[in-house]
């Protein structure tokens, strides 16, 4: 099989043509940026475009598919290249199902928590000796790439992402897999570029379980109400199984959870990894993993990247950096330190660089998400507003989104690494949280300082 990627330096689409070159595929590609990891990981496997940039000449009748990338415009001369000869074109979603048709396909959906439960599944089917097949949103440990496909696995997991498929298929991709096996961990409103009301986002996590296949199940939290009234509202042909919180104590700093007579001590914690836990459980018990058997593996599972990622401690201190940038995520977070380090203070800082994030008229969603910290941080790189052509806006109006006068903002790397570094870390964590980079800030090198 031969195919040609257009915007092949994409974190997925990168990691799909490295796992289709595996398989024995001849892959090209073509991309006007890529950036690292993706240029060494490419460069690894024979894959990276000699010259950045678009080529038409790279797209032939030889061709058996052309893969098409989110960062590609409808205009992209590849595209309209492939168009007019009639090669066949797909989102990368499209192709993991092309190539996962006849696995059985767990599919991980939800608001907050997709790559957590789908890192979880994989460490516990890895730990327990299962082969499989899987696509995930971040780089984990022990796994060489994001995206594995082979012919022999019965089995993929599949994190499932509700943003579009391609500039040319406007179905959110968790839409396209036809899951098995279907998770939904929560639904808090996102990506209002797309879903301009929280209604029509609701939506498609109701199509999502329509798209469960007969006589497959759907695994949901029943402590989201938004979610519960979702799913009492469709008519699947699924089995519904809802999971809540497992009984569970904090001793020490250690979060540990209790089934029957046994105690299963935790590397990660926080009320939303133990939900995350029990949806993680179900997908696996419905792969013939039994309880003990995944607790057991679970205990040595120490997180997806950048979630609740330790960078550094002492014995009065602890520093992480997290994912969060949405409003739930954000809350989530925070609660999670407040509730593992009762007795330090929390200094909590988030990075709003999302689109929804920066749009004025969703701010107001953050709204009460940082009262559980001693003292919150906003921080917005004014160039960020540049660059996502959005108007700028002072201070006072993200402590009134917030609901937070006494919330500290900045809108300059300069300013916000300064104020970092005259932090007395002494009984005391600090979060940061963003899914952007701080403005390049090196977060190591402060957590070196403070430390």
């Amino acid at each position: 099989m031969r195919v040609h990627f257009i915007a092949i330096g994409g974190s997925a689409m990168h990691n799909l043509a490295i796992a289709l070159h595996k398989k024995g595929f001849i892959v090209t590609g073509s991309d006007d940026h890529i950036f690292e990891p993706s240029s060494s990981r490419l460069a690894r496997y024979g894959l990276l475009p000699q010259t950045e940039g678009w080529f038409p000449e790279k797209v032939t009748t030889g061709l058996d598919a052309v893969i098409l990338g989110m960062h590609a415009r409808v205009d992209n001369p590849e595209l309209l290249k492939a168009q007019e000869l009639g090669i066949k074109i797909y989102s990368y979603p499209d192709y993991i199902y092309e190539q996962s048709k006849n696995k059985k396909r767990v599919v991980i959906g939800g608001s907050h928590g997709k790559t957590t439960i789908t890192s979880m599944i994989l460490h516990v089917l890895q730990e327990t000796g299962k082969d499989f097949d899987y696509l995930v949103g971040a780089q984990l440990a022990g796994f060489d790439t994001m995206v594995k496909l082979t012919e022999e696995a019965p089995v993929i997991i599949i994190e499932g992402d509700e943003y579009l498929a391609s500039p040319i298929d406007r179905r959110p991709k968790f839409h396209i897999y036809k899951a098995d096996i279907g998770v939904i961990s929560g639904i808090a409103w996102d990506h209002i570029n797309v879903f301009p009301t929280f209604d029509n986002y609701i939506d498609q996590f109701k199509i999502f379980i329509d798209t469960i296949q007969t006589g497959g199940k759907l695994i949901y939290s029943k402590t989201d109400e938004v979610l519960n009234k979702a799913v009492s509202e469709t008519n699947t042909g699924a089995d519904k199984l809802p999971y809540a919180l497992p009984q569970y104590t904090i001793d020490k700093g250690i979060t540990n959870i209790i089934s029957g007579d046994k105690i299963y001590p935790l590397q990660v914690f926080g009320e939303h990894n133990l939900l995350n836990i029990e949806a993680a459980r179900l997908v696996c018990e419905s792969l013939d993993i039994n309880t003990e058997s995944f607790y057991s593996a679970i205990t040595t599972f120490k997180g997806a990247a950048r979630r609740l990622e330790l960078l550094g401690r002492n014995d009065e201190a602890a520093i992480y950096k997290d994912f969060a940038h949405s409003p739930s995520k954000l809350k989530a977070t925070i609660q999670a330190v407040r509730a593992q380090f009762t007795d330090r203070k929390l200094i909590a800082c988030i990075e709003l660089h999302t689109f929804s994030s920066l749009n004025k008229d969703f701010l107001a969603e953050y709204a009460g998400t940082m009262q559980e910290a001693d003292e919150a941080i906003v921080f917005i790189d004014k160039k960020t507003f540049e660059q996502k052509k959005l108007e700028p806006y002072p201070a006072e109006v993200v402590k009134t989104a917030f609901a937070d006068e006494s919330i500290i903002f900045f809108n300059a790397p300069a300013l916000l690494l300064k104020y970092l570094e005259n932090i007395k870390l002494k009984n005391c964590n600090l979060l940061m949280m963003s899914s952007g980079n701080f403005g390049g800030i090196d977060l190591q090198e402060i957590t070196n300082k403070l430390l």
